[in-house]
């Protein structure tokens, strides 16, 4: 019988492959999308739904590397991740003014808060603004922790501090260089005060006590940055808009966080401007 160049043994084992193929399914590999994005979406236990939901309507899975905006920021410019969400607006611009090809999106908003020790010795809560509030806590030497980490957190606290014309003690300036719920723990056992996004405060349920809300200057943006010259931007896009005008708009609208199911996120307004870092809901 002529062989045709191929031995018994190989002839065997490409049939023993395609029997196995039949059998199980030789799929391509699932396609995946890279992510950086801020910790607070990630503790507040939003990234877990869009992720879940992105990935049943899609088919693509998500892979998430939790960081602070300025690391996600940086791992999107050097191509480590496919799409950033961030909540530094200050980074934000600078960044685009130097990457004019990457796309940018916002998608959703809530707001800061003052929180600390139920006592509140500085007086945070009789506070008539945010700038106020942190002049009470430099004021009274009260203990602060900072997330020190370039994420937006950090940087709406160190605009609130520069704009109070004061800081604490150094110290009683505690750097944490930590995520937000690790934060919030080190403030709640140290009695102590910090920043923090009201959803991974609501979601974690720290012993800690909200001081002062409500001043317009705490409104927290979140957006979607992608590099529109890279070979994935087209996954990266399609992402986005998903976020911004498709079911992962209802999946933000409808996530609850804590045993009060509080709302945790508002979608960006559709008739409000979202193309640059400056807008506002």
């Amino acid at each position: 019988m002529r062989s045709f160049g191929v031995s018994q043994g190989t002839w065997l084992a490409t049939m023993s492959l395609a029997l196995l193929c039949s059998l199980t399914g030789c799929a391509r590999p699932q396609p995946s999308l890279t992510l950086a994005t801020t910790t607070s979406v990630a503790n507040s236990g939003l990234l877990d739904v869009i992720a879940g939901a992105y990935q049943k309507e899609t088919g693509v899975s998500v892979r998430s590397h939790l960081v602070g905006s300025g690391r996600a920021l940086a791992m999107l410019a050097s191509r480590e991740v496919d799409v950033a969400i961030t909540h530094a607006p200050d980074a934000e611009a600078a960044t685009l003014r130097a990457r004019p090809a990457w796309r940018y999106l916002k998608i959703m908003f809530n707001d800061f808060v003052l929180a600390g020790p139920d006592a509140d010795p500085a007086g945070v809560r009789h506070s008539r603004s945010a700038v106020e509030a942190m002049q009470r806590i430099a004021k009274a030497g009260a203990r602060f922790i900072s997330r020190g980490d370039s994420s937006g957190t950090h940087e709406r606290e160190q605009a609130l501090w520069v704009a109070a014309g004061m800081m604490p003690q150094e110290s009683r300036l505690v750097v944490a260089g930590a995520g937000m719920g690790a934060t919030l723990r080190i403030a709640a056992e140290m009695d102590a005060y910090t920043l923090t996004d009201r959803a991974t405060l609501m979601q974690q349920g720290a012993k800690i006590a909200i001081l002062f809300d409500r001043d317009p200057v705490l409104i927290n943006t979140y957006a979607v940055s992608f590099d529109g010259a890279r070979s994935s931007a087209g996954e990266a896009e399609r992402f986005a808009w998903w976020l911004s005008d498709g079911a992962g708009r209802d999946a933000i609208e409808q996530f609850r966080v804590g045993a009060r199911r509080v709302v945790a996120f508002m979608p960006w307004p559709r008739d409000r401007p979202r193309s640059r870092p400056t807008d506002l809901p």
